[in-house]
């Protein structure tokens, strides 16, 4: 599937009709039947004229649009993706350079940091980090209401044209983080009940839409004294499992109707209609908050005395003691105690300059210049960043960065957005350093703390951010400093701190758990076109780190709901697994293995998720497609690559989409060309068979002073057809040739 790049807005009325269900179990408030109320938009806009002061909601607006337009524009188009065919997801189209944490579905996913960096101040919508429990609504604009009920004196079911046309509306830059955000960290030092977010959990767009004030005021939300204690906001996605059919969370009332903290019901998102992923047609954003408890598909505000009953409002989004596991906070009722609810985020700060794997030379020029370090900060509650140190000596000593805040306060003095800081050193000093870590300060001066402190659900994950350095092997007479973030994404591979923990204990305790005492030890082996056929309700098998699991008799049990498993059901589905699954559902899943699976040539144990996640075995493209990302990503490198890729058949060519789509928007720059050992269509203009001299004569180029040769695939491949062909064409095997 080929991608192209084009100036492209975001407009979503195509989008098909939504038919809300109504019938809510696990709502707050039972039963929300109203007499109509009717007022004129006249009369509307007059008691909220009453009601509060509007003049000056607009004052002192930055105008972003050039710098949206100009973001959009230097990005990719969205694509339907072939991952999301099997899924209910399947009519929405996404931004291939997005990371998957989750497989396939649902669709969680953060961008590259790299990326993320690049796009400055404003996030495009479609490089957003993205949170979804379930499938996205397919929604209609015209058919959408929002229902405000409970205890409120006029009841009402505003739809969007009354919401755009009745109230007044606000336009702001505000930051969205995911309580999430770093949390491979702290599954990397010991599971969590969660998957791993990395460092990009984050995004800044400008929001537009009504504020949540306005709205209850013209409802006449009861006192408190009569109960009126919470607002609660429920969505409207069909979830599997859970425990609820909805998602659904809450804040005091005292939040929802202080104006001071800009919580709209949003509609626009960075000039345009909301993308289904991010809400469409209207959701909750409440700044300073953890992304949360900003409710999208809004389709219920309820005012009620009790904080939300809903599932996902006590099952998540909360930061126990470090000695509490699962079972304990089940016995023992901690998703119960109020005092350890998320609502604002923390003080945090991440190094995104040098970008993880990034080499700087040693030599007489690069010494000579100072290195820009670089990176974000935020905090929550609307707290202003006033520090970022960074320290190369482990703590002993700090510096103190410059501070780039691109956002005005609003007039209550609130600070909605992360801030970027940058500082020189010298490479000198980079040299002799170990590691470069950074944390910010707040205006109440909250800081980061220097050590990972564990939580069950791997929250709010906020410790000082290291980067780790190392002296690389010499090339072409020079060494380099090689950095080293702590984490990749997802279950990508890479960062320190996966190196570190491979020889942990909690490692070595989870490789025993494959000898569990429940294991099948059939030992009966089926290929992968045997696994492919057991692809229903009636029989649903899957594949997870080589062995074969038949799943039908768990398809009514799994928490996740039976689609889950059946979306993956024939296929290879370690990454989906290894993403969201607990060491007790790994122990579990011995119970149904029923053999193994047979791998020959370039069969790979998992497929990529993303283009960023590990190929385990297999044709190992990733590595490959890493380094060829990484050039393209800096901006200041004009390298030609060109690409020879053998696979079996077409239908094996994984990441073929992204390739050609570099392959065409750098078209002076990629050079692809594959090769199968058989083809299944006419019309196929590569190659066929294997690699001989005649294809790497015609698609790679002669040796030269700065050429460089990059390979990965099985041994013979490399010994009895890459080495010696490139040997004929005059390369330096041992100097010329990386083998990953």
């Amino acid at each position: 599937m080929a991608t192209t790049v084009e100036n492209r807005q975001f407009h979503h009325e195509h989008v098909r009709s939504y038919s809300p269900n109504h019938q809510r179990s696990d709502s707050p408030i039972r039963d929300c039947n109203y007499p109509a109320v009717r007022q004129d938009v006249t009369t509307r806009k007059k008691v909220a004229a009453d009601m509060y002061d509007t003049s000056d909601d607009d004052e002192d607006e930055v105008d972003y649009s050039d710098v949206i337009k100009k973001s959009n524009s230097e990005l990719e188009s969205s694509v339907f993706d072939p991952r999301d065919a099997s899924t209910a997801d399947l009519w929405i189209e996404r931004n291939p350079s997005m990371v998957r944490l989750t497989g396939k579905h649902p669709f969680n996913s953060e961008p590259p940091l790299t990326k993320l960096m690049q796009q400055g101040f404003i996030t495009p919508a479609a490089l957003h980090y993205v949170r979804n429990h379930g499938p996205v609504p397919n929604a209609s604009w015209d058919d959408w209401t929002v229902e405000v009920c409970g205890m409120v004196k006029r009841p009402t079911r505003f739809s969007m044209a009354q919401l755009i046309k009745e109230f007044p509306s606000k336009e702001f830059p505000a930051t969205l983080v995911c309580a999430g955000n770093r949390r491979k960290e702290q599954n990397l030092t010991k599971q969590t009940i969660g998957f791993n977010w990395g460092a990009a959990g984050i995004s800044t767009s400008v929001w537009k839409g009504v504020p949540l004030v306005h709205i209850l005021k013209i409802c006449g939300v009861y006192s408190r004294k009569k109960g009126a204690l919470n607002v609660c906001f429920e969505g409207a996605e069909d979830l599997p499992g859970g425990g609820g059919s909805k998602y659904g969370t809450s804040i005091s009332i005292e939040k929802a109707m202080d104006p001071a903290r800009d919580i709209i019901l949003a509609y626009m998102q960075n000039g345009e209609k909301l993308l289904p992923d991010h809400g469409f047609p209207v959701r909750m954003i409440i700044p300073g908050f953890i992304g949360g408890r900003m409710v999208k598909w809004l389709k219920r505000i309820i005012v009620t005395t009790s904080d939300s009953e809903n599932y996902y409002h006590y099952k998540d989004n909360r930061v126990f003691p470090s000695h509490v596991d699962a079972e304990l906070a089940n016995s023992e009722g901690w998703w119960y105690k109020a005092e350890y609810l998320i609502n604002e985020l923390n003080i945090n700060s991440v190094i995104t300059t040098p970008c993880h794997q990034e080499i700087l030379p040693i030599n007489s020029w690069t010494t000579q210049r100072p290195y820009t370090l670089k990176g974000y900060a935020y905090s929550g509650g609307g707290k202003k960043v006033t520090r970022v140190e960074v320290t190369m000596d482990e703590g002993d000593t700090w510096s103190i960065c410059n501070l780039d805040h691109k956002e005005k306060p609003n007039k209550y003095g609130k600070y909605w957005c992360w801030c970027f800081w940058s500082l020189e050193v010298e490479v000198l000093d980079l040299l002799s350093a170990k590691e470069v870590a950074v944390r910010a300060w707040d205006e109440t001066l909250n800081t980061q703390p220097q050590n990972l402190i564990w939580n069950l659900m791997g929250m709010m994950n906020n410790c000082w951010f290291r980067v780790k350095t190392n002296m690389c092997k010499p090339h072409k007479g020079e060494i380099g400093i090689v950095f080293e973030h702590p984490t990749q994404p997802g279950n990508q591979p890479g960062g320190w701190m996966a190196r570190e923990m491979s020889s942990d204990s909690s490692n070595q305790t989870l490789k025993k758990s494959v000898s569990s005492p429940f294991m099948n030890t059939t030992s009966l082996t089926f290929s992968m076109s045997d696994v492919k056929k057991h692809n229903s309700a009636d029989s649903a098998w899957i594949v997870v780190h080589g062995h074969i699991y038949d799943c039908t008799a768990f398809l009514k049990y799994h928490p996740g709901g039976r689609d889950s498993i059946l979306i993956n059901a024939g296929t290879d589905c370690t990454e989906e697994f290894d993403a969201i699954h607990s060491d007790k559902a790994k122990k579990l899943l011995e119970e149904y293995r029923v053999g193994e699976l047979i791998t020959t040539g370039y069969t790979t144990d998992s497929a990529p998720s993303s283009p960023n996640n590990s190929v385990h075995g297999g044709t190992g493209i990733t590595p490959i497609y890493q380094v060829m990302q990484a050039i393209l990503n800096d901006l200041e490198d004009d390298t030609t690559m060109y690409l020879v890729y053998a696979n079996r058949t077409e239908d094996d060519i994984l990441l073929r989409g992204e390739l050609d789509a570099w392959a065409h928007k750098y078209e002076d720059r990629v050079k692809v060309w594959y090769i199968v050992g058989r083809s299944v269509r006419e019309g196929w203009k590569y190659s066929e068979g294997f690699i001989n001299e005649d294809i790497m004569r015609d698609h790679v180029p002669e040796v030269g002073e700065d050429t460089l040769a990059l390979a990965c695939g099985p041994p013979p491949m490399i010994q009895f057809a890459i080495s010696p062909n490139l040997e004929k064409m005059g390369y330096d095997i041992k100097n010329s040739l990386l083998v990953f």
